[in-house]
């Protein structure tokens, strides 16, 4: 082939034009931790921190490259092209820990790519001449570095190592067809060979342990896993349950392998770069177990919802009954304190927990423990963070799932027709069902839990290529990959946004120049290729389907100043496709003149050239003549494009396509495919990826040194002047959604409005200085900020509400709500352009984004605009699209319905739908982005309604003038543990509430006068607490001594190292009864967020007992602990009047039992809510201040992501909120780990 320059010059390094940068990639978790830190790499200096932080921590070879290398000559080979070995003679001089490293350099990596596909290509005669091979290897060099185009990941990973720096290893179990014979060969290494594909479809049969069966499936997909490819199968051809067996009895059916498959993926994966969704499922809605596969996520997830609401209810209610029984009124060593007709407060608790359906052998095993003097139970909880242990207790959720539905099934849903569901052992009937009554339940599920997707079988089959050597079953995980069982696909896509000419539309030639090369990139990547399994080897050689597409269209159209919900918007993305598709097969109709077609092409000639015909006349713009289709596509409607040439450039790629194809033939089945790209989506500085619309407006660009800053979309500014707005407006409209990072003319709480209320020119300095990159006002006006003495003594606030978390300062300084929304706005910006000065309405639709921008952003598009766009451009793709159809929460079920509707009517050929809140792991957006309810209501209301929602810690210090004993039986713990070598024992005593009133200290092989000291030291402070000393002054007064023995601590599941026995003694005292766990050195953990709903009826146990009950539930909503705490158990005084009420927080694990004390009482707290006295029985549950800070800091990440235009979840590679839906996928903005193949 002939290979002309475009972008470079012969002799000219194609890097020539580029400055490179030295840069440090650092990746941090939400903590500070570090994940990932390499320094000193040479990136382009025009790639962000994030594409430099992906290509090092991804795309970088960590290890094993030789310091010193040496050429490997071969015949017939140029040598500029000839593979590298290490040099050994040089090597064994160096000190051996100096011989090998790391990649360091952005062009090492684009130099291995593009220099094994020239060697391939050249080897495989792609070229004419030297010359040419030149001009690729420089054309390659020089898109990859200026960000035009990417290979998928496992060219990254792979391709090159062997060719570059002579890394190899033993084979994997690879094989390939050897392109000069044409015969199967077994890999003899590693890497020789690269494994560059990244979507695979394999076959399975109706057989449990033989090749190619169900259990065989398992291990093929585990290799694939282990190698960071995706995979997808069609399971429709095993059979269902009941089904008769070849050695008689029945089958367990196709549900009990597919948990298997799901278990089996979900354990390979957590352990390498995906958590899940690198697998899809299909099966036909003709399958006998096609009803149980629907249902199959709804149930998964109702079972979590079960675990984590049922866990903390029977915890709170277990906890009840062992306090019951434990806070009995009457003699000690009475039996009938375990007897709940004896003892009322057991009955009470016995009754509310068989109300919520707790086993009563639960129960009974409670009052057990109680009667063996246990005090407390640790009883195991969940939550529902995706990837939390609810979620892997459950099954189906490592994979996509999708129904395979034809034209028949859905006209029967349309005539109100029958559906037979048939055996797959003698193709007889099991069972006929109403086929709108399996329709509605794929509707339900979709909307209950984002799953199944659809893949239309019929639509997909009509524009199969291969007909006639088998049927499309089912895809990759993403769904753009359809093809032949056992087949793989190496997949690349184009930076559109790199493709725009000077006047702001298309530099067509440049975009066809790329399209043409890339082509031959992954034709090449075929060649060069080992597969995981022979079938697939001598599949993909002779269909060699390719899977070119492009990412950005979303930022182009915004650039452009077009919506992309408009008839424009989809004439430019169906102009864009229909060249792509059709220069690409018009190259590899190129290649096969030179090559010959591939060796399938024979036997399914004339129905590929139907395709092709179908194609073009898509691109033509005609509305009927399609062969063999019974749903016409979605033609080209060139009067719509505002870039005349567009589709004139359409029509003339097709019409080169199918002159060339009618000619040649061509080289490969597929060409085309739009993908998630998801990580190379990142590489390449992308705004959208795939064909997807934008998610937010303004994005936080990373720091090379950690941390972000605002900035707006930059595609905004260029869509504004495009659609005339001025400098100065341009400028004003960003600030608008990006803040001005200060309050110098805001039009509330300005710095005269902060000295009248107490501030001064340092404390204003400092504001300003926190501001620049805030993302809330709020978050800048704290104690942090300007310190604990400055915000008590020059604000007048309380010391103790300035340290909870849900403090707001400026309310509390008498600043409304508008005004600080005034303020945010102004500040911090609106990061939404709706309400923006001088934008004019006409044009908003062109910022429009997948889920609403910001606090007050509402516009959004809609779900229809999303199919539609689709639809579009499918008629010039190979294969299909990956998208997500986003749709809000408030979506119905009978929008589900008409969405997969109507993407059939279009020519749609598979679609997966995510409604807002569907899963249980996503909390809600607009749940996350509202800000607070009750702001504008009563302070009473606002207090009593707020009670319901947060968890408080308030401190209460308690003034008296006498003594107060300590009962004669009385509860406590004891914590043995070693400090520097000395074993401590700590023994405590407690009140009846359950305070602190005495400690014993006891040490082991100790001298005599020292532990007589701390003995008598121990009942000083004993004698303090029950004379009312707080024992907070005593952990003030005693942490942090030093003096021996002092060092390391053991035995102690919190404290690890103390300066002396009193320093530790006194962070357990802290610990356990102050809930200060800021003195502690192990946090608790897995403490996180979750809403399970207002609880269940309990029965008639009276108001009071209601709203214990309630608050009890709230607070367990509030707070969800994976792991062990310390427990936080308090009875409420009784009384029958209406009263302030004050919960003290403790952490002892014990209850006690409350009694009216006539004592002043001085409380300080964040919210006081005035409610009726519960009776003397009822349990509340609180939560220490670490608890609740851990609770709150995770609701502000959520919020906050969501707010951003993130997804809320965590992601599973470095634990940011970073995470976007990408296709039928998740990727993260700050690591670049995907969920999916790509």
């Amino acid at each position: 082939m002939r290979i002309t320059r475009k972008c470079t010059q012969e002799g000219v390094s194609p890097y020539a034009d580029i400055d490179f940068r030295k840069s440090s990639c650092v990746i941090k978790n939400p903590d500070g931790s570090v994940v990932f830190e390499m320094k000193d790499i040479d990136v382009p200096a025009t790639w962000s921190q994030v594409a430099s932080d992906v290509l090092a921590q991804k795309y970088f070879r960590k290890a094993g490259v030789p310091v010193a290398l040496k050429p490997v000559k071969e015949k017939d080979v140029p040598s500029w092209l000839w593979r590298q070995a290490p040099d050994v003679a040089k090597l064994d001089k160096m000190p051996t820990e100096k011989r090998y490293i790391s990649e360091t350099s952005a062009t090492q990596v684009f130099d291995r790519l593009a220099g094994t596909w020239t060697y391939w290509g050249w080897k495989g005669g792609y070229f004419d001449a030297e010359d040419d091979a030149q001009a690729f290897f420089d054309e390659m060099r020089y898109q990859l570095s200026h960000q035009m185009g990417a290979p998928n990941s496992p060219q990254w990973f792979n391709t090159g190592l062997h060719w570059a720096y002579g890394i190899d290893g033993p084979a994997q179990g690879h094989s390939y067809v050897d392109f000069k014979t044409g015969e199967l060969t077994k890999s003899a290494s590693a890497y020789e060979h690269p494994q560059p594909h990244a979507c695979f479809i394999q076959s399975v049969s109706d057989d449990l342990v033989n090749e190619g069966g169900i259990m065989d499936l398992w291990t093929r997909e585990a290799r694939l896993f282990k190698f960071g490819s995706g995979t997808g199968s069609n399971f429709s051809n095993v059979r269902g349950g009941g089904e008769s067996l070849s050695g008689g009895g029945r089958s367990s059916g196709l549900m009990s392998f597919l948990k298997i498959g799901d278990r089996a993926a979900g354990a390979i994966k957590s352990g390498g770069t995906t958590r899940r969704a690198a697998k899809m499922v299909v099966v036909n809605i003709d399958h006998p177990d096609i009803e149980e596969y629907i249902d199959w996520k709804v149930v998964e997830e109702q079972k979590v919802a079960a675990l984590v609401a049922g866990s903390k209810l029977a915890e709170k209610h277990l906890t009840a009954v062992l306090a019951a029984c434990n806070n009995w009124d009457g003699a000690a060593d009475s039996e009938d304190r375990f007897a709940p007709r004896q003892n009322p407060q057991l009955k009470e608790a016995v009754l509310a927990a068989r109300a919520v359906m707790i086993p009563d052998s639960y129960i009974n095993k409670i009052i057990e423990f109680a009667r063996q003097g246990f005090t407390e139970i640790s009883f195991k909880t969940y939550d529902t963070d995706w990837d939390s242990e609810a979620y892997l207790t459950v099954s189906g959720q490592n994979s996509n799932n999708s129904v395979r539905v034809s034209n028949e099934f859905l006209q029967a849903v349309l005539d109100n027709g029958n559906w037979d569901l048939i055996r797959r052992t003698d193709g007889k009937v099991s069972k006929t069902i109403a086929a709108r009554e399996l329709w509605d339940k794929v509707g339900e599920a979709a909307w209950a839990c984002a799953d199944p997707g659809i893949q239309y079988d019929s639509t997909i089959n009509e524009w199969h290529t291969c007909p006639n050597s088998g049927r499309i079953n089912a895809s990759n995980p993403c769904s753009e990959y359809m093809f032949l069982d056992d087949t793989a696909c190496n997949l690349a896509s184009l930076n559109l946004m790199n493709f725009r000419s000077d006047d702001g539309g298309v530099d067509i030639e440049a975009y066809e120049h790329a399209v043409r090369l890339w082509t031959v990139v992954l034709e090449i990547s075929v060649l060069m290729a080992q597969f995981p399994s022979d079938r697939i080897a001598e599949l993909s050689y002779r269909y060699r389907t390719l899977g070119l597409g492009y990412a950005n269209i979303g930022g182009l159209l915004m650039s452009m100043g077009i919506s992309y919900d408009s008839d424009e918007g989809r004439a430019i993305g169906a102009s864009l496709t229909a060249i792509m598709c059709g220069i690409s097969y018009a190259t590899s109709a190129e290649m096969a003149g030179e090559q010959g077609a591939f060796p399938g092409y024979g036997d399914n000639a004339n129905e590929m050239l139907r395709v092709m015909r179908n194609h073009r006349r898509a691109a033509y713009g005609e509305q009927d003549g399609y062969e063999g289709l019974a749903i016409n596509p979605v033609p080209l409607v060139a009067a719509d494009s505002p870039y005349a040439d567009l589709p004139v450039a359409a029509r003339a790629a097709w019409d080169k396509a199918l002159e060339l194809g009618e000619k040649h033939g061509y080289r490969n089945a597929q060409t085309t495919v739009i993908a998630p790209t998801g990580t190379i989506g990142l590489v390449m500085d992308c705004d959208t990826t795939g064909i997807e619309p934008d998610f937010a407006l303004v994005k936080f660009k990373k720091l090379a040194g950690g941390g972000y800053f605002k900035i707006i979309n930059r595609t905004v500014p260029v869509a504004l002047a495009t659609l005339g707005y001025t400098e100065n407006q341009i400028r004003d409209i960003e600030k608008y959604a990006v803040g001005h990072g200060t309050l110098v003319g805001s039009p509330s709480i300005t710095h005269d409005d902060l000295k009248a209320k107490g501030f001064d020119d340092d404390a204003i300095a400092k504001v300003e200085g926190a501001l620049k990159n805030a993302f809330d006002v709020k978050f800048v006006f704290n104690k942090y900020t300007f310190g604990d003495d400055f915000c008590i003594n020059q604000l007048g606030l309380d010391a103790k509400q300035i340290n909870s978390m849900d403090f707001d300062v400026l309310a509390a300084l008498g600043f409304d709500r508008k005004q600080i929304e005034l303020a945010n706005t102004y500040v911090c910006g609106a990061m939404t352009l709706e309400q923006a000065p001088h934008l004019r309405d006409e044009d908003l639709s062109v910022f429009d984004c997948a889920n609403p921008c910001g606090r007050i952003g509402k516009r959004y598009l809609s779900a229809e605009s999303h199919i539609r766009m689709m639809a579009a451009a499918q008629p010039f793709i190979s294969g299909a699209i990956s998208k997500t159809i986003n749709m809000p929460s408030s979506a119905n079920i009978q929008d589900c319905k008409d969405a997969y509707m109507l993407s059939w009517r279009l020519g749609v050929k598979a679609n997966a739908l995510y409604r807002d809140g569907s899963k249980l792991s996503q909390p809600l957006s607009s749940a996350l982005v509202e800000e607070d309810d009750y702001a504008d209501q009563p302070t009473a209301t606002k207090a009593t309604a707020a009670s319901q929602q947060i968890v408080e810690k308030i401190i209460e210090r308690v003034i008296r003038g006498d003594r107060r004993s300590l009962p004669g039986r009385r509860k406590g713990y004891t914590q043995k543990a070693t400090v520097g070598g000395h074993k401590v024992y700590l023994r405590t005593g407690e009140y009846e509430d359950g305070k602190l009133g005495e400690i014993f200290i006891d040490m082991h092989k100790e001298g005599a006068a020292f532990r007589s000291l701390m003995n008598n030291f121990a009942i000083a402070v004993s004698i303090g607490l029950q004379y009312g000393v707080p024992l907070e002054e005593y952990v003030e007064a005693f942490t942090f001594t030093r003096f021996e023995p002092s060092g390391m601590v053991s035995g102690n599941d919190a404290i690890k190292m103390s300066t002396s026995i009193l320093d530790y003694m006194f962070r357990e005292l802290a610990i356990s009864y102050l809930g200060r766990n800021d003195l502690a050195h192990v946090q608790p953990s897995d403490i996180l967020p979750d809403a399970v709903g207002e609880g269940v009826a309990e029965g008639d146990l009276g108001e009071a007992a209601k709203k214990s009950e309630d608050q009890a539930i709230e607070t367990i909503r509030k707070v969800a602990s994976s792991g062990f705490v310390r427990r936080n158990l308090y009875v409420v005084d009784g009384g029958a009047q209406t009263e302030e009420r004050v919960v003290e927080v403790k952490s002892t694990g014990t209850d006690g039992h409350g009694h009216n004390h006539s004592h002043e009482t001085t409380a300080s707290a964040t919210t006081t809510t005035a409610t009726p006295s519960a009776p003397q029985t009822n349990a509340i549950l609180t939560a220490g201040e670490e608890v609740s800070a851990k609770v709150d800091a995770k609701m502000d990440q959520i919020r906050e992501a969501r707010m951003k235009g993130y997804e809320g979840d965590g992601c599973p590679d470095c634990g940011n909120f970073t995470l976007v839906r990408n296709g039928t996928c998740l990727k993260c903005d700050s690591c670049g780990a995907t969920t999916g193949c790509s």
